[in-house]
């Protein structure tokens, strides 16, 4: 990871939420509210952002951990913005706090780690579950 990368760094996203973003199972639209699926897609989307600047070419991240506290309804048309910021830079990631708003209201928080990898040890890691996958299936 490059030096740029530190405690305090922010980046945010905002979306408008539409009704694909509602919770829905066997495609019935359960609320026409904000899913907390849909909050974990931008809570990690917002802490890649944290990260992506920051990677050398040869590293890629990689999702480790996310933890979300989903704390009220946000209805279809509202905008939401999920903000993370670095809490902790190690050697080997960078964990993120995340908050989600909409408009001024805490809608929801959590915590995203990432792990930095060689992007050849990535490729190495999924390589070889796929293989064990296959093994499985015969």
């Amino acid at each position: 990871m490059k030096p740029s990368l530190k405690v305090g760094n922010v980046a945010a996203v905002e979306v408008i939420v539409t009704r694909d973003m509602c919770p829905a199972f066997d495609d019935i639209v359960v609320h026409e509210v904000y899913s907390t699926w849909s909050m974990a897609h931008h809570m990690e989307l917002a802490a890649r952002k944290v990260l992506v600047d920051h990677l050398e070419p040869h590293e890629e991240g990689i999702g480790r951990r996310l933890e979300i506290e989903h704390l009220a309804p946000t209805p279809v048309g509202h905008k939401i913005r999920a903000v993370a910021t670095a809490e902790e830079v190690t050697a080997d990631g960078v964990t993120c706090k995340i908050e989600v708003f909409d408009g001024p209201r805490l809608v929801g928080r959590g915590f995203q780690e990432q792990r930095v990898l060689p992007k050849q040890t990535l490729l190495r890691l999924i390589e070889r579950h796929q293989a064990q996958d296959s093994s499985i299936d015969k």
